[in-house]
C-alpha cells in the first residue's frame, strides 16, 4: 500500500514535470527540491509549510490531471479488457466484420449464428444468456444466418453454429454444435464444450443459476 509520503512525492514529480515550464524559476527550483529530496532527508521527513503552502496554491487543473493520471493507470494495472455481461445482437454481415476486426485484441469474441424457429437454435440463445453474465470478459455475440449476407453458407443443417475469434483470428469453428449435446442441453454443456478446447477465461463469477441444477431438483 502506498503511503501518504509517497502520494505526495508522486504528485510533486508530476507537477514538477507537467508544469515545469509555465511557474516562475524560484518555485520550479523549491519544487524539484521537493521531488528529490536529500539522501539524509528521506526518512521521517516533514513536509515543510513553505512546501504545503506551494502544494495548497497549485491550481486545481493539474491535480485532476494527476488523479486522471493515477487511475488510468490503476484501470491499466487491474483490467485485461473491456467487460459486457450481456449478448449483442449483430445486424449485419459489416456489423459482424466490425466486431472480429475491431474488437480489443485480448476480448475473446464467440458469435452464435442461428435461425429463428430452430429449437436448437433457441436454446443456445439462452444458453449465451446465462455464460455471458458469468464471463463478462468474453464478447458473447448472435446474428441471424440472413443478416450475415451468406445464408447459403449457414443452412439448417450447420445451425445452430459457433464461432470463436480472439484478435481476428478464427480460433473455433463449430458447425452444428448442438450434435454434440442431448436433446436437452444447458449453459454448463456449452461451458464444458468450449472448455475442452480451452477457449473460455477462468469464470469470474457465479451470477446466473444454472437451469441445469434446478431441473435436477426437481427430479
Amino acid at each position: 500500500m502506498v503511503s501518504p509520503k509517497g502520494v505526495i512525492t508522486d504528485w510533486r514529480r508530476f507537477k514538477l514535470d507537467s508544469v515545469d515550464q509555465s511557474i516562475p524559476q524560484k518555485k520550479r527550483e523549491l519544487l524539484r527540491q521537493m521531488s528529490t529530496p536529500r539522501e539524509d532527508d528521506k526518512a521521517n521527513r516533514k513536509m515543510s509549510v513553505q512546501e504545503y503552502e506551494m502544494i495548497k496554491d497549485e491550481d486545481e487543473h493539474s491535480l485532476k490531471r494527476y488523479r486522471k493520471q493515477c487511475m488510468q493507470e490503476m484501470h491499466e494495472r487491474l483490467s485485461f479488457g473491456p467487460k459486457f455481461d450481456t449478448v449483442h445482437e449483430l445486424e449485419s454481415g459489416e456489423a459482424f466484420l466490425e466486431v472480429i476486426e475491431k474488437e480489443h485484441r485480448l476480448t475473446l469474441v464467440v458469435v452464435h449464428i442461428y435461425q429463428q424457429g430452430i429449437k436448437e437454435c433457441e436454446q443456445m440463445n439462452s444458453c449465451l444468456d446465462c455464460l455471458a453474465a458469468e464471463y463478462p470478459t468474453v464478447k458473447f455475440c448472435r446474428i441471424d444466418a440472413v443478416a450475415t449476407g451468406a445464408a447459403e453458407r449457414f443452412s439448417s443443417e450447420v445451425l445452430p453454429t459457433l464461432l470463436v475469434y480472439k484478435a481476428g483470428e478464427l480460433l473455433g469453428n463449430f458447425l452444428a454444435i448442438t450434435k454434440h449435446f442431448n436433446e436437452e442441453f444447458f449453459a454448463t454443456d456449452v461451458e464444458a464444450y468450449l472448455n475442452e478446447y480451452g477457449l473460455l477465461p477462468e469464470k469470474e463469477s457465479t451470477a446466473c443459476m444454472e437451469d441445469h441444477d434446478e431441473a435436477d431438483q426437481v427430479e
